[in-house]
């Protein structure tokens, strides 16, 4: 898949997960699915995205990333299945995890170069 096409597909899978996010704060019934939609796309362009150099620092930072993506796509499966607020504590962690690689990826690309 081309670098364009995955950076689509993540801004959608994004877009879609907030919408979700906020239908979930609304008590929609269907929001966990729109969620799961969305973080599902999102989690998908992260995994089809590979790092094939030697840097251990980036190949940490991706092994973090997957598991950022990873617990978006649990914390879905939490709204489905417990009926309160549980899921906003899969979806802090998560959330931590992807911001503090999506800063610190680029950074160490960076000094690779």
């Amino acid at each position: 898949m081309e670098s364009k096409m995955k950076d689509k597909l993540a801004v959608v899978g994004a877009i879609v997960l907030f919408i979700g996010l906020a239908l979930q704060f609304v008590k929609l019934a269907w929001a966990p699915y729109v969620y799961l939609v969305g973080a599902c796309l999102f989690a998908y362009v992260q995994l089809v995205s590979d790092y094939k150099g030697k840097n251990i620092i980036i190949r940490r930072l991706r092994r973090q990333q997957l598991l950022g993506a990873m617990l978006l796509v649990l914390t879905g499966v939490i709204m489905l299945l417990w009926k309160r607020n549980e899921w906003i504590v899969c979806l802090t962690v998560a959330a931590v995890l992807e911001l503090y690689t999506a800063f610190r990826i680029p950074q160490e690309e960076a000094k690779e170069n």
